[in-house]
């Protein structure tokens, strides 16, 4: 198999947007797309010891009906699956992507997800699951789960799809960051767009020079950016900047020690994301 982007689809209401950020993402890097549905292994609907309250025979056969109707349950959910899964790459199809498949999975959410890490170019998931409730419901347990799993980028989606006209990294100077310019520099993913480089901190003599260093890797491969050291609280300056120019989508680093990491994947990580205002790539 070949690295591809992967996209999991599951029947939540950010199930149109991941669709079509996948199918956006598969085109601009120009690779495979696959769609991905897991079924999570599910619990039985009766919990505890019921010879107390029924006689042997009766509850034999209950535990026999029960067992049938989980049978029955679990064909309903694969086939469940399989539709989400066809309309998904129908949908991907009419907008021209020509390399869609799709691919059904048992078990483990995250289990599943990193045995396909090998191939994955990009993964793209809904900021909440089906199990999520509204579009108001806290950060689904998978996608944080999902991050810290995974050592491959992360789209998280939200809203509804709209093509990025501005991108914008959340630069540190860290080696994570570093690594998301190099990539920006080289990835067509983002080719043409109005890429912003923002660092939360003091205007220091260090801090303009790595933006300096950035912005000029990205001026040998013809990537003409904006940069912009902000003041304040990493989470608060960085979302102010999105907000008052338009961000499109926000680039981030995961994990490490610095303040906006510690934002991203530490214990405001659901508050981050619920907040954004704007679909987030996170970097591994």
């Amino acid at each position: 198999m070949t690295e591809q982007v992967f996209a999991c689809i599951d029947g939540s209401s950010h199930a149109e947007a991941v669709c079509d950020w996948a199918g956006w993402t598969a085109q601009r890097l120009n690779v495979p797309l696959t769609f991905v549905h897991v079924l999570d292994k599910e619990t039985g609907p009766v919990q505890g010891n019921l010879s107390g309250s029924i006689g042997l025979g009766s509850q034999e056969q209950l535990l026999a009906e029960l067992a049938e109707l989980d049978a029955r349950r679990g064909k309903l959910a694969r086939e469940q699956g399989r539709l989400m899964l066809d309309a998904a790459k129908e949908r991907v199809t009419a907008q021209g992507v020509s390399n869609a498949s799709t691919l059904q999975r048992h078990g483990s959410f995250v289990e599943a997800l990193a045995e396909l890490e090998t191939d994955t170019r990009l993964l793209v998931l809904g900021r909440q699951g089906e199990a999520s409730g509204s579009a108001l419901a806290h950060l689904g347990s998978h996608v944080e789960q999902v991050i810290r799993a995974m050592h491959r980028p992360i789209l998280v989606t939200l809203g509804e799809f709209a093509a990025p006209q501005k991108v914008m990294l959340a630069f540190d100077g860290s080696a994570t960051t570093r690594k998301g310019v190099e990539m920006l520099a080289a990835s067509p993913l983002f080719k043409g767009l109005e890429l912003h480089l923002v660092l939360a901190g003091a205007d220091t003599d260090d801090n303009r020079a790595q933006l300096g260093w950035a912005r000029q890797l990205l001026e040998q491969a013809g990537i003409c950016a904006v940069t912009a050291i902000v003041p304040g609280e990493a989470d608060k300056a960085l979302t102010g900047y999105q907000q008052a120019h338009s961000i499109d989508l926000m680039i981030m680093g995961a994990y490490g020690h610095s303040r906006i990491r510690q934002w991203l994947v530490g214990s405001t990580t659901t508050a981050m994301i619920q907040d954004a205002q704007a679909p987030l790539l996170i970097l591994r």
